[in-house]
């Protein structure tokens, strides 16, 4: 277990260095660069070419390149260009946000899609094929609506129409009540797809292993359904199901991009969506290496997971 841990440990440095390089000599390639955008068209000329010298741009590309990294490992991110504000200090307020709603989105997912594919993957195994059909079906359906689709289906359903959730306000983590209330639309948007998705690799997994001899073996003990569907079936076909639990959390930050942008959550997505709009080139930079540090993050802890429930797993 040390061993692969610190293989993977060591792969997801090397895959961490690569994201950081591509974001940064990506970002350089896109006509324009940050002064030029701080300065608008009020500078032009020897004033502009003040400016990128005091803003490091004039320096040969490796140079930058090395005291972006260096500023990367000590967590200086810098100021927001057209605000001035710390990039840090925007994090430490947008990252909980978005975090509460990533977690809060994959535990209702989790709750409701396993027992609902488990669910599946019975009534396929006994034969009860206009049920079976009936649930997956319907997750297929659903797992085609995009998010912002389904956004604003919801908020003119259950916002504008019953008014059980609100469509905008404040958001703050000192009224937990108020918070999850705000929150609970957002969520629900997210878990719509995640349900579908993750249900249908439940069935496909639990379906698989339905037919195996230690099944037929602990049903002949006397054993209940639920005993052999939850703690032998879903047991064994556990490991396709935490790898979509992991790639669907990586994921869900993505999905919020979208959804805090049309339900005006102040997370990460918002944040995204502003610098994008200002070219605010240092923030949007940030971010995304935090999105895929993040991503490659949450890979890596999904694999040590596999080792923990099979250790056959290797390297």
């Amino acid at each position: 277990m040390l061993t692969y841990s610190f293989n993977r440990l060591l792969q997801l440095v090397v895959t961490t260095l690569g994201v950081v390089t591509l974001v940064f000599f990506t970002l350089r390639l896109i006509p324009g660069d940050a002064a030029s955008a701080m300065a608008g068209e009020t500078l032009s000329g020897e004033a502009l070419d003040r400016l990128r010298d005091q803003m490091g741009l004039n320096k040969p590309i490796l140079i930058q390149y090395f005291e972006y990294l260096r500023n990367l490992v000590s967590l200086n991110f810098g100021d927001t260009i057209t605000t001035g504000l710390s990039i840090g200090d925007l994090l430490l307020t947008a990252i909980p946000i978005t975090l509460a709603i990533a977690v809060a989105t994959i535990v209702l997912t989790i709750i409701i899609s396993i027992p609902l594919g488990t669910l599946a993957a019975y009534l396929a195994h006994k034969g009860h094929k206009t049920l079976d059909n009936l649930i997956t079906g319907t997750a297929m359906l659903v797992d085609l609506m995009p998010s912002f689709w389904t956004a604003l289906v919801f908020l003119l359903l259950f916002s504008l129409t019953l008014g059980l959730f609100p469509a905008s306000g404040t958001v703050s983590l000192d009224e937990p009540v108020a918070f999850l209330h705000r929150i609970a639309l957002p969520v629900l948007v997210l878990s719509v797809t995640q349900i579908a998705t993750m249900a249908r690799i439940t069935r496909t997994a639990v379906l698989e292993v339905l037919s195996e001899d230690y099944i037929r073996t602990a049903r002949s003990m006397g054993w209940s359904e639920l005993r052999v569907l939850f703690r032998h079936a879903l047991k064994n076909a556990a490991l396709p199901i935490v790898t979509v639990v992991g790639l669907s959390f990586g994921s869900l930050l993505n999905g919020t991009i979208i959804v805090e942008f049309i339900f005006t959550i102040p997370g990460l997505g918002s944040l995204l969506v502003n610098g994008i709009n200002s070219r605010d080139y240092q923030l949007v930079q940030t971010l995304i290496v935090f999105y895929a540090l993040f991503f490659v993050s949450v890979n890596f802890f999904t694999d040590l997971v596999y080792k923990r429930l099979d250790p056959r797993v290797q390297f």
